[in-house]
């Protein structure tokens, strides 16, 4: 399933979660990993000086303080790494999305594993348009692979994956997120939820549609999902499909936590415009913050079919 997988962590307790998933996915699937920590950015010219992009301040970073970064890093993931066989440790200077998505191109990964979170605060939502909005944003746009965010620990994940719950809301961004779903249910042999969520937070007070018109909306929901998404199934027989109505990241958090999911794949964006512009979406952006399985965002197609 995964060849190659790229965990991008700051080694500080945040990055824990993620790296639970990350060792335990390489674990299961034979796969490469490639364990990056970006830890600073170079300064101009010539000077072995690089400022650490959480703290500010300037460290030499000659091939003594790089050993050194790379020993912390072993320490921290020492027993991970012990029951690892295929397990690349890497440290780099730079920008940290940057790096990330070289290394991901390089490497030719099939999945970039990363904390949704990069500072020791508690998570919240005020905050949290602003973690996204460096790393996680940057390379969840640009990224040519799926982006595996986790948020917090996932207290259903023991076999990687049973249960996938794939929210779909016809866009062309979608078809990627749905390919990538498939591809997994199909290699792991699990189970696959194609959910709708009716977005009814545009409806003004006093015009609420009755029940037959949402009925009706439903019913055809249902139709769009069997000709753009069934169709494309072959002989997969193995899923389910639901329809609620209401807001759309509530609906699906709720849905994922009725299903017992451990992996909610969704599209990046959900307008119809070129990915290298489109921004991380606002109800992918609430779902991550939420959710208690790693979710899956998906930009392009280019990994997943």
């Amino acid at each position: 399933m995964f060849k190659k997988i790229l965990f991008a962590t700051t080694a500080s307790p945040t990055c824990d979660n993620a790296a639970k998933v990350a060792f335990d996915l390489a674990v299961k699937y034979e796969a490469q990993l490639h364990l990056l920590h970006v830890y600073g950015v170079p300064t101009r010219g010539f000077g072995h000086f690089a400022t650490d992009v959480r703290t500010g301040e300037k460290d030499d970073y000659g091939r003594d303080y790089e050993a050194w970064v790379e020993e912390e890093i072993r320490n921290t993931y020492e027993k991970q790494l012990a029951k690892t066989k295929n397990c690349v440790v890497q440290t780099q200077v730079g920008v940290p999305y940057t790096e990330i998505l070289r290394a991901a191109r390089k490497l030719d990964v099939d999945l970039i594993v990363m904390g949704a979170h990069s500072r020791e605060e508690d998570i919240g939502a005020m905050r949290f348009r602003n973690v996204l909005g460096s790393t996680m944003q940057r390379v969840a746009q640009k990224a040519r692979c799926p982006v595996l965010i986790i948020s917090r620990p996932c207290a259903n994940c023991f076999w990687y994956f049973s249960n996938i719950v794939l929210g779909v809301d016809f866009s062309k961004a979608s078809m990627s997120a749905f390919l990538f779903a498939l591809k997994v249910a199909q290699e792991v042999g699990c189970k696959l939820y194609l959910f709708h969520a009716m977005d009814l937070t545009g409806v003004h007070v006093g015009k609420m549609p009755g029940q037959p018109a949402i009925e009706k909306e439903i019913d055809t929901a249902h139709k769009k999902i069997e000709e753009m998404y069934v169709s494309r199934m072959g002989g997969f027989d193995n899923y389910e499909i639901e329809i609620w109505e209401g807001v759309p990241y509530v609906e699906v958090l709720k849905y994922a936590r009725e299903k017992k999911a451990d992996l909610i794949v969704m599209a990046h964006h959900t307008r119809d415009i070129d990915p290298e512009e489109a921004l991380l979406g606002s109800t992918v952006e609430q779902v991550v913050l939420r959710a208690a399985a790693p979710v899956a965002s998906v930009n392009r197609p280019d990994k997943v079919t």
